[in-house]
């Protein structure tokens, strides 16, 4: 499983990506709130072992301020933790983590305008679709005819 790092944890969190961004981020939520696929309770596990995070109360942390970097860490390493523990939560936050990582990974956008004089609208971004220009041409009126 490729490691999920805490800066596409904030950038989720903080709605970047737009609506797939937000998809990706309420999977995670309801990914956590899951169920733990072995024994889990407050303190303590039955044979002494700490008890580990579900990842719900760093979930709603990073989501209460998605611009701290410490939140974004502890959130990845709380889901690290229960992965390496739960193997059924592994599996599906690996297929969760493929499937932001598809979603999110917009790509670099380079733009670049050169070889003289735009005569129109110059457009530069990523992804456009369904937009219109309505243009009139105007001349030059000569003045003092």
């Amino acid at each position: 499983m490729d490691p999920i790092t805490a800066a596409a944890l904030a950038a989720l969190a903080g709605g970047l990506g737009g609506e797939a961004g937000r998809q990706a981020w309420q999977g995670l939520t309801a990914l956590v709130r899951r169920p733990f696929g072995r024994a889990a309770t407050q303190g303590t596990q039955g044979d002494g072992t700490p008890q580990v995070s579900s990842g719900e109360l760093e979930v709603a942390a990073l989501a209460g301020d998605p611009t701290d970097p410490m939140r974004a860490q502890v959130l990845a390493t709380a889901l690290g933790v229960r992965a390496a523990l739960d193997g059924e939560f592994r599996v599906l936050l690996d297929e969760w983590w493929q499937r932001a990582q598809a979603s999110y990974s917009g790509g670099d956008v380079h733009n670049s305008i050169s070889g003289g004089t735009q005569n129109g609208p110059v457009l530069q971004g990523r992804d456009f679709s369904s937009l219109t220009f309505n243009m009139t041409r105007t001349t030059a009126s000569s003045e003092g005819d």
